[in-house]
């Protein structure tokens, strides 16, 4: 059967191999081809979708087509609006009131800066529309859904550090200081790595995430210290685990000589790294759960039906900082348990993941 995670694993794939062109060309020719700013599918409620960039491969490939496949099945009549920011916050405000002049009901919010949105809230809040903070927090929201940061850095320190087996020297990449998950992110990874053996070479917050100045931020450490006395990098993502590995085999590495590093997102350019070798591990959060939630909450809310407990996806509301909330559980994926974890849940499949080079890894991991 095909469900809407099948088909948006399948646009995963493809938007992967499209990736470069999306990040030149922003989120314009995505709006334009479908669910582009003011643009819907529907004469009933309306809901805004606002999300924060596009070099993360995840939310183009994964949240959006997962999000507007769920609303579309719960109501048919509602009508999503889809912006991306690209990294701008201002242009983000400016997408925000653009949506509430063309009537949404309620606004699901993954912004650029956690911290800075809050404005953004009371706008969409002094015109009666709720809003759901998405995979980021922000203050004041009606409701918060994302994965346990905390643990994600945790778990990615402790993969880091049994990779290195308790000591040694590392690079520390985290993610965007105006991004609030990247500080738990950051904070669940010291707080391993600083009750290691493990050293702390240098440390690098990075403004977008990007994939480009995880690269040359390295290869400015690389001027500073031999590819030899680097035993293991932190990357808080995978697209800065991709910058770090193209620095170092840049730098004359061989795949083979690489030093454990981690990730997150199981992008499927970082599953095929880490059945080749070249990355030690990423986490999997898995993005269905977390869009299609979204998707019934938004949904519940633009119709004036009351928000359940307990939603249809089987998650029981908490609250965090005094929003009520709904929190998801990571997963690390090694070498080990591809097969179990992204391919057994249909995120990719093994064609998705074992083509041209990576082939013969993933006979030699079981998979195929």
């Amino acid at each position: 059967m095909t469900t809407p995670f099948h088909r948006a694993a399948a646009l995963g794939a493809a938007f992967v191999l499209g990736a470069s062109v999306l990040s030149a060309c922003g989120a314009n020719e995505a709006q334009e081809s479908g669910s582009g700013e003011g643009s819907g599918s529907g004469s009933g409620a309306t809901i805004a979708l606002l999300l924060p960039e596009s070099k993360t491969t995840r939310y183009e490939a994964f949240d959006k087509p997962l999000f507007e496949a769920q609303v579309a099945e719960l109501c048919s009549e509602c009508e999503v609006l889809y912006y991306n920011a690209d990294q701008d916050e201002s242009r983000q405000a400016q997408q925000l009131t653009t949506a509430l002049n063309d009537g949404a009901d309620v606004v699901v919010l993954d912004p650029v800066n956690g911290a800075g949105a809050t404005g953004m809230v009371s706008e969409a809040q002094g015109q009666d529309v709720p809003v759901i903070a998405y995979d980021r927090f922000i203050a004041g929201a009606d409701y918060y859904m994302s994965f346990d940061n905390e643990t994600v850095g945790r778990m990615q320190g402790e993969a880091l550090v049994e990779a290195m087996g308790d000591e040694g020297d590392i690079l520390m990449l985290n993610g965007a200081p105006s991004d609030p998950n990247a500080a738990q992110f950051k904070a669940g990874a010291h707080s391993v790595l600083d009750e290691s053996g493990v050293t702390i070479l240098e440390e690098y917050d990075n403004p977008d995430w990007s994939p480009e100045n995880a690269q040359q931020w390295t290869n400015d450490q690389l001027s500073k210290y031999d590819a030899s006395e680097i035993d293991g990098v932190y990357a808080a993502n995978d697209g800065q685990a991709g910058g770090v590995v193209a620095a170092l085999t840049g730098a004359g590495v061989s795949a083979d000589e690489l030093p454990p590093i981690t990730g997150q997102d199981a992008e499927i350019a970082a599953i095929q790294r880490i059945l080749a070798g070249e990355q030690a591990m990423t986490i999997y959060k898995p993005i269905p759960i977390e869009a299609e939630t979204a998707a019934e909450v938004a949904v519940e809310l633009a119709t004036g039906e009351e928000v359940g407990e307990t939603t249809d996806t089987g998650v029981t509301q908490s609250e965090y900082e005094g929003v009520a909330s709904y929190i998801f559980d990571p997963i690390v994926v090694t070498q080990d348990n591809v097969a179990d974890t992204v391919i057994a849940d249909g995120f990719y499949s093994a064609e998705d993941i074992c083509t041209g080079d990576y082939a013969d890894d993933c006979e030699a991991a079981g998979i195929s």
